[in-house]
C-alpha cells in the first residue's frame, strides 16, 4: 500500500471504529439499565437493543445511492449528524419508547456502504482486502474495547451518560470525516431505480449479495447456540466465554491474514472465498458432532473464524472490485443490507431451531448455509471477468 493509500484506511478505520464503538457501547449494559424505565417489557428492551439494525438494513440502499449521486463526504457527514442527534435523543429520554427512538435515529445513520465506498475510491482493486480487512480489525477492536468499558462506565454515568457519549463520539468523527474523507466520483445521472436495479441484479453482484447474507445468518444463528453449548456441555462460567472467544479468533488469524494478503496482488487466489465457506462448514460440523473439551471447542470455533474473519474482509472488497464506480455506493448499499438483513433472520432461525430440535440442529443448519455460500461464490467467480469489464 502506498502512503496515502495508509492513511486513508486509517482515516475511515477511525470513523468506522469510533461510530460503531458508540453502537457497541450500549450492548453489554442496556438490558440491564433499560428494563427499569417506564413502559419497558422484556419485549420492548429487546427492540431497543435491536432496532438499530432494521433502520441499517433499510438505508444502507438509499444512501449508497445518495453517495453515488451527491458524493461520499456528504453523506458520511449527514449519517454521523444523525447518528449524533439520535444519542441525544436517547439521551433526553426518561422512558423505553424514547430510547427506542433514538436507536432507530441511531440505525439511520447507515454510512458502513458509504465508508466501504470511499476507502474502494481511494484504493487500488490490488491491495483492496487487506485495506478492507484493516479496517474491520479496527471495528473489532472496538468492539472488544467497548464490551470491556461499557460495564465499568455505565455506573458513573448512567446510560444518559453513555448515549451523551455516543453523541459526542459522532461530532468527532463528523470534524474527521469532514476534514479527511474525499467526495468520490463524479455525479452519476443514472436514477436511483435504474442504480438499485443494477446494483441487486447485476450478475455477479447479485451472488455476492447472497454470500454476505448467508456468512452473517450462519455467524449469527451460531452465536444463538454457542453459549448455551459452552456453560451447559462444558461447564464454562459465563466470563470464561470470552478467553475461549480470544483464544479461539487470535488462533484464526494464523490462516485468515495469509489468506488475505493471498487474495491481493496482481494474481490473487480466486478459489480462496469457496476454501473459506468450507472452513466454516467443517467448523460448524465439528460443533455438530459434540465437543467433549474445550480444546475441541477452541480448534473447532478457530476453523469457524478462519474462514469468516477472510471472508468478512473479502467479500466487500469483490463487490468494490467489480462494481463500476458510479454503481459502487449503491452495489455496497445492497451488499451491507444482505448483511444486516442475515443478521436479523440468522438469530430467528437460530433461536426457532434450537427452541424445536437442538443445538446440533442449528449447528447442522449453518453448516449446510456455508455450503451454499460457497457455491454463490463459484458462480460469482465465473461472472468476474464480465463485471470486470462493464
Amino acid at each position: 500500500m502506498t502512503p496515502r493509500e495508509r492513511g486513508y484506511t486509517a482515516v475511515v478505520a477511525g470513523v468506522s471504529s469510533v461510530r460503531l464503538f458508540g453502537l457497541f457501547l450500549l450492548l453489554p449494559v442496556l438490558a440491564v439499565y433499560a428494563r427499569d424505565l417506564p413502559g419497558a417489557t422484556p419485549t420492548l428492551v429487546g427492540l431497543a437493543i435491536g432496532v438499530y439494525g432494521v433502520t441499517q438494513a433499510l438505508l444502507q440502499i438509499p444512501l449508497g445511492i445518495l453517495s453515488d449521486r451527491f458524493g461520499r463526504r456528504r453523506i458520511v457527514a449527514a449519517g454521523l449528524i444523525v447518528f449524533a442527534l439520535g444519542g441525544v435523543v436517547a439521551a433526553l429520554s426518561d422512558t423505553i419508547f424514547g430510547i427506542i427512538a433514538g436507536r432507530a435515529l441511531q440505525g439511520a445513520g447507515a454510512i458502513s456502504a458509504v465508508l466501504t465506498a470511499s476507502l474502494a475510491d481511494n484504493t487500488r482493486d490490488t491491495v483492496r482486502t487487506r485495506a478492507v480487512a484493516l479496517v474491520g480489525a479496527g471495528i473489532g477492536l472496538g468492539f472488544v474495547f467497548a464490551i470491556v468499558v461499557a460495564p465499568l462506565l455505565a455506573p458513573l454515568i448512567g446510560l444518559s451518560g453513555m448515549f451523551w457519549l455516543t453523541a459526542l463520539l459522532a461530532v468527532g468523527a463528523l470534524a474527521v470525516a469532514w476534514r479527511w474523507l474525499d467526495d468520490g466520483p463524479p455525479v452519476t445521472r443514472l436514477s436511483d431505480r435504474g442504480q438499485l436495479h443494477r446494483a441487486i441484479t447485476r450478475p455477479g453482484l447479485a451472488e455476492l449479495n447472497a454470500s454476505m447474507f448467508v456468512l452473517h445468518l450462519v455467524l449469527t444463528a451460531s452465536f444463538v447456540v454457542l453459549p448455551q453449548v459452552l456453560a451447559d456441555d462444558l461447564g464454562l462460567a459465563v466470563p470464561q466465554h470470552a478467553l475461549v472467544y480470544v483464544i479461539a479468533m487470535l488462533a484464526s488469524l494464523l490462516v485468515a491474514v495469509p489468506m488475505i494478503l493471498a487474495s491481493d496482488g496482481a494474481n490473487p487466489r480466486r478459489e480462496l472465498p469457496m476454501i473459506a465457506f468450507g472452513f466454516m462448514a467443517a467448523g460448524q460440523l465439528w460443533l455438530a458432532s459434540g465437543v467433549p473439551a474445550v480444546t475441541a471447542a477452541v480448534v473447532a470455533l478457530a476453523v469457524l473464524f478462519a474462514g469468516f474473519n477472510y471472508l468478512e474482509a473479502r467479500l466487500p472488497a469483490m463487490v468494490s472490485q467489480f462494481a463500476p464506480q458510479d454503481l459502487r455506493g449503491a452495489a455496497l448499499g445492497a451488499f451491507a443490507t444482505c448483511q444486516f438483513t442475515g443478521v436479523f433472520l440468522g438469530g430467528w432461525l437460530g433461536g426457532w431451531l434450537l427452541g424445536r430440535f437442538d443445538a446440533e440442529a442449528v449447528f447442522t443448519m449453518c453448516a449446510f448455509a456455508a455450503v451454499v455460500g460457497a457455491l454463490l461464490c463459484r458462480l460469482a467467480r465465473r461472472s468476474e471477468s464480465a463485471l470486470s469489464h462493464p
